[in-house]
This record gives C-alpha cells, structure tokens and sequence, in this order.
C-alpha cells in the first residue's frame, strides 16, 4: 500500500461524508461525540493531505505549519482523550462507566503532556518515498511515557465498553497499531492514524447494529 495526497485527500473526502451519515445516524445525545469520529478523521486526513502537497511544493509555509500542527493535535492530543470519553458518555453499566471515568481522566493527563511537547518542541515533517515521517524532539522519557499511554488509551476502552460490536472496533484499531508498529515502525503517526480512519468506518455500523437480547443478557454478565 502506498500513500499520497491523494490517498489523504480521498479518505478525508469518504470520511467526513460518513461522518455526517453516523452523526444523524446517533439516536441519543451521548452517542454523538462516538458518532464524530470519522468525520473528525476526516478532517485530520485533509490536513495530512495539504502537507503532503506543501511539502512537495517547498513553499507555502504558513499553510504546512497549520495543517502540520492541526494533524499533530488530533493525532496526539484530542485522541487520547476523545475515545475513552465518547465511550463513557454512552456506557451504561456502572463499574465499566467507572473504568472508562479513570481512562478518560489518563487520556486528559497524556493529552496535556503531549501538549506540552508540540508547544514547547519542534516536530519536522519531512516525505521519505510513499510516507510523511515527524521527526520530534520531544524529550526521550517522557516520549516513552507518554506514548505507552497513549497506546492503552487508543486499544483498550473499547474492550471495557458493553455497546455492541465494540470488542470488534477494539479488535482493529489493537491489529492495525500492531501492523504498522511492525512494518512501519518509522512512520507510526502517519501510518496508524490512516489505518485508524479507515477502521473508523465501522463506526456506522456499531451505531446501526440493533440491540439483541442476547447481547442483553451479555451486558448483564459484564456488569
């Protein structure tokens, strides 16, 4: 697989289509953060896009720092903190709602650090072959950190969550992070946020699953 601007552009332009398909799709208030998600991939992929071009250009530096620095929030800073917050809103089960509270209150924790870094340190995008590489200079410990974090943040609130199909959505987001952590450990940001945006198509379809009682009976179990 390769990517591109046009790979960036097109998924953007799927994306923020779907996105508006699952917001309307969201039938109660709390399933409307969840519900935003490809839409706000979709943005983060457009602004991916236009450094793609900006940076093949060499020129139009205002508008590279921009998108760069928008990809980089969403990237490092809102997801951390938007899953396991849009899974808490929409949990009804106490003790995993309690579970998803204490992730939420980490994400906030690792969203902050991470904000920190891209105020204070300097990230360089630069295009290698088919991939865009930031190369940081966040402070090592605290990269290390941060990241482990950001790691079971972005994996493991699906799995506490009892919506249907959530394990499933956990089950891809977990497989895509371990593929790219192996075959492009380089270009990690990049890679895993395109495979994340694509798995985020899913979102539809756990939004339109209908409740079953046998899931009932599962929730129950969980509880």
């Amino acid at each position: 697989m390769c990517f591109s601007a046009q790979a960036s552009f097109t998924s953007g332009a799927v994306l923020t289509a779907i996105g508006v398909v699952t917001v309307r799709k969201a039938t109660k208030p709390e399933q409307k953060l969840f519900a935003s998600i490809p839409f706000l991939f979709g943005l983060q992929q457009f602004c991916e896009g236009i450094l793609w071009v900006t940076l093949r250009a060499g020129k139009y530096a205002v508008l590279q720092n921009v998108a760069e620095h928008i990809f980089l929030t969403f990237a490092l800073v809102i997801w951390p903190l938007f899953l396991p917050l849009s899974l808490r809103l929409m949990e009804h089960a106490e003790a995993r709602k309690a579970i998803l509270t204490r992730l939420t209150a980490i994400g906030a924790a690792t969203a902050l650090v991470y904000a920190f870094c891209l105020i204070f340190y300097r990230v360089t995008p630069e295009i290698q072959g088919f991939h865009i590489q930031y190369n940081d200079q966040f402070p090592f410990n605290i990269a290390r950190y941060a990241f482990i974090f950001y790691l079971a943040l972005t994996v493991l609130p699906p799995f506490v969550s009892t919506f249907k199909w959530m394990w499933g959505f956990g089950i891809l987001i977990a497989v895509s992070g371990v593929v790219t952590g192996i075959f492009y450990s380089g270009y990690l940001t990049s890679v895993w946020c395109f495979f994340a945006a694509g798995i985020s198509v899913v979102i539809y379809g756990i939004l339109n699953a209908p409740a079953s009682e046998p899931f009932a009976a599962l929730q129950e179990i969980r509880r």
